[in-house]
């Protein structure tokens, strides 16, 4: 498995309220009167996708050509088979999923259409997401909590480490729909949006002209948040300038002086700016961190950040992960 270090060369997003992916670095809630990032999209079939694969596909698109990896007619640049994908999402396509349900259970499957079978698939967002830019490299969903966007950011990292692909895109959505909110009926506000960026190997943004805008640094997934930041700050212990807290029902705002996580830097809390976001959260965090980073990298600022997800210890393995993320022309 490859040791070469991997950068992020791409970001995109797809939030009502937010033009540019430094935006989530603000302070105040997008109001939500803004054009919906869905309407980006143009061209035909769009009617038969759900509303988390719109989303995914604005976001992927506008990492996909920040990073140079496609043209203006939305191809690849490079050999599609060398581009993976991987997508978070908790909810996904569940409005096609219940919709399918409620037909079969009235009309049987006679009542159902070739158009809507195939979109059940709980691999659905990151399928046209490839189909639609022609990538043919592994591709992979994760469903698993509110770590799942860091978790997924990881996974892509390891395709490029075990030469399965050259680059990733990674994409997090969550969409806002009747479907969602009934199967959520305790959650009072509902994320609706996607964010994306693409990794690849220090050597081929190398290769390929592109500037980096950061490197993945430690990655842990433990059954404690504490565990999980300790772990990765005793592999990079460097002052952390940005730290991305994870949502968590009592407003988790540090980890403890004992970890050192947060010395005069700052702390940014998504779930603040745009209310819970499940498996989109890591990715967010991420691409906010990535943002940073190359502020600060202007600025001279030599600082890591933290992103870290989940609840905490709540009795189970696997509950919580923190990944750091280091400037770009750092080891």
């Amino acid at each position: 498995m490859s040791r070469e270090r991997v950068v992020i060369t791409g970001l995109g997003t797809a939030v009502r309220g937010l033009g540019t992916p430094g935006e989530l670095l603000g302070d105040r809630r997008p109001d939500g009167v803004h054009a919906d990032p869905v309407d980006r999209l143009s061209g035909r079939g769009l009617r038969y996708k759900d509303r988390a694969t719109k989303l995914a596909m604005v976001a992927g698109r506008e990492a996909l050509d920040a990073a140079g990896l496609i043209g203006a007619d939305g191809a690849p640049t490079v050999p599609g088979e060398t581009v993976g994908i991987v997508v978070s999402t908790n909810f996904g396509n569940v409005d096609t999923v219940c919709e399918a349900v409620e037909t079969i259970a009235r009309d049987t499957y006679l009542g159902t259409s070739p158009m809507m079978l195939p979109s059940t698939s709980s691999n659905v967002v990151a399928s046209w997401l490839a189909i639609t830019h022609g990538l043919r490299g592994a591709n992979l969903t994760l469903c698993n909590g509110r770590t799942s966007g860091l978790d997924a950011v990881n996974w892509g990292r390891l395709l490029i480490a075990s030469g399965r692909a050259e680059q990733v895109l990674v994409a997090g959505v969550e969409p806002d729909n009747p479907a969602v909110r009934h199967l959520a009926p305790e959650q009072e506000e509902f994320f609706d949006g996607a964010a994306a960026l693409v990794l690849e190997s220090a050597g081929s943004a190398a290769a390929r002209g592109v500037r980096p805008l950061a490197g993945l640094g430690p990655y842990a997934r433990r059954a404690a948040h504490t565990r999980a930041v300790a772990d990765v700050r005793g592999h990079d212990p460097r002052p952390v300038g940005l730290w991305c807290v994870p949502e968590h029902p009592e407003g988790i705002r540090a980890p403890g002086a004992s970890l050192g996580a947060v010395r005069g830097g700052r702390v940014h809390d998504l779930s603040e700016l745009l209310g819970p976001s499940s498996g989109a959260l890591g990715v967010l965090q991420c691409v906010t961190g990535a943002v940073w980073l190359t502020a600060a990298a202007k600025d001279g600022t030599d600082a890591v950040v933290l992103a870290s997800a989940g609840t905490g210890d709540i009795g189970r393995d696997d509950a919580a992960a923190a990944l750091v993320l280091t400037p770009a022309g750092s080891a």
